[in-house]
């Protein structure tokens, strides 16, 4: 059995959540709200809510735990040229632009749409407002790649301290997603943001760098990391010479 959370019940530890043996390994807890204290709460105590639509909020912590240490990012040679013809365009005010933070609940939008092979998505109407909220707080971000004035790409995670949680991506033309975590890369390391959590293992995620890490290895990261300064000015940096 997993603890039912109310409104003012605190999250179990961690380490609590079940094993493949006892259920579904990873589950910690059920309940409680999406407000941006609750979600606070959990990222900083390595805990992240992932429930289906007609469920009740389910709280995980995984392990081992999929991270991006963001120095170990993998850049293949074909992203690294199409990141700097972006580049290129975005600082000669062409057709490609790279923003953070203009179009959070779009690029939410985009990420809940179906993907191929797929009946449904985990980005429920709750989970948009609830990230919204926290966007509002400032602790919410998105890396978003705009075409000839449209959408076409982007990421978003969550941000305390020196740790960044990522939460999705998307991309509706080839690479646009990789450009919108490329950017999102350069600009953690550059303010002093050592890892990403990406929570689960996958494929993709291992193709770009990403590797799992213990349960206590990554609680032990954060347990220093969530403490640091926040940072504020979210403004894209440049991934490399446009030039070369």
């Amino acid at each position: 059995m997993i603890p039912w959370l109310e409104a003012d019940t605190p999250f179990p530890d961690a380490g609590e959540a079940l094993t493949e043996e006892q259920g579904p390994a990873g589950l910690l807890a059920a309940g409680a709200d999406l407000s941006p204290q609750r979600l606070i709460q959990a990222y900083q105590r390595g805990i992240f809510p992932w429930f289906s639509e007609g469920q009740p909020i389910l709280w995980w912590s995984t392990d081992p735990r999929m991270v991006l240490y963001t120095e170990h990012f993998l850049v293949s040679h074909s992203l690294k040229k199409t990141v700097r013809k972006v580049q290129h365009s975005h600082e000669s005010g062409g057709r490609w632009q790279i923003r953070f933070d203009s179009a959070f609940r779009e690029v939410m939008l985009a990420c809940a749409e179906p993907r191929d092979g797929e009946a449904g998505t985990w980005i429920s109407d709750d989970i948009i407002d609830g990230y919204c909220g926290l966007h509002r707080a400032g602790y919410a971000h998105s890396s978003e790649v705009w075409l000839d004035g449209e959408l076409v790409g982007g990421a978003y995670g969550v941000s305390i301290g020196k740790m960044f949680y990522g939460e999705s991506m998307f991309a509706r033309v080839s690479d646009a997603s990789k450009v919108a975590l490329t950017y999102l890369v350069t600009f953690l390391r550059a303010h002093g943001v050592g890892m990403i959590d990406c929570q689960q293992e996958t494929p993709h995620l291992a193709s770009l760098g990403a590797a799992p890490i213990s349960r206590n290895a990554f609680l032990a990261h954060l347990q220093q990391a969530v403490r640091e300064p926040q940072i504020v000015d979210w403004k894209p940096l440049p991934p490399f010479r446009a030039s070369t």
